[in-house]
């Protein structure tokens, strides 16, 4: 079975996104540093659509990320637009444009339907059944290869405390945001059977790598995959 892997970048103290989000903000205030590590790098920007960028030690780690992907997982937050239901005549079609990144099919966890959205060549599915219904769908989609877990915060704490996360790698980037969403609110303090297994220090960033160790979790480190 396809594992679930998340990653996410975050502030030394705990929040993946500023005070103040909003449509025009995303990322709130102060957010957009957390990301400056990524959006460097040669490997994102041509995952982008776009040319240049830097070749570092956080390479390796940004293309591993992007590696065996199947399809992705994303709560609504992330996907964005105004609380509450969809606008039938205005719909909210995502920050990404009309050829998103993905390339595969995303499922957004929402309490509002929605049919399926396809631009380029990524199909985003709206799920109302909750997170299992929507790993279900999605392991189902990346037949045989792994699930993505994207964000945001809230998504992530609902997968986590539920011990369904099989791999998490942390980007700890040294800012302090003093504020905004954080993503170990309410989840304690065992991170349910995730155990560090690599650490890679930049001067940008420090890269944290947690793998299922307690065998709970199909796949988690079954056939030699730790890296």
């Amino acid at each position: 079975m396809s594992r679930l892997r998340f990653r996410i970048s975050i502030s030394l103290d705990g929040h993946v996104a500023g005070p103040r989000q909003s449509v025009q903000n995303p990322l709130g205030i102060g957010g957009e540093r957390l990301h400056h590590w990524a959006t460097a790098l040669a490997s994102w920007r041509r995952a982008h659509g776009m040319e240049g960028g830097d070749v570092n030690a956080s390479t390796a780690v940004m293309e591993e990320s992007m590696a065996g992907i199947g399809a992705t997982i994303m709560g609504r937050n992330m996907f964005g637009g105004h609380p509450g239901g969809w606008n039938e005549r205005t719909p909210w079609n995502g920050w990404w444009g009309d050829d998103p990144p993905f390339h595969h099919p995303v499922f957004v966890l929402t309490r509002h339907p929605r049919p399926p959205l396809a631009l380029g060549d990524t199909r985003f599915h709206f799920v109302t059944e909750g997170i299992h219904a929507a790993l279900e769908q999605a392991r189902r989609a990346a037949d045989g290869r792994d699930v993505a877990l994207a964000g945001g915060a809230q998504a992530a704490r609902q997968y986590l405390s539920a011990g369904l996360v099989d791999e998490m790698e942390l980007h700890l980037v040294p800012v302090l945001l003093g504020g905004g969403e954080r993503l170990f609110e309410r989840i304690g303090d065992d991170l349910h059977g995730l155990a560090l297994v690599r650490t890679l220090a930049t001067p940008a960033v420090v890269h944290l790598k947690f793998e299922r160790t307690d065998g709970a979790r199909s796949g988690a480190l079954s056939g030699g995959r730790k890296r």
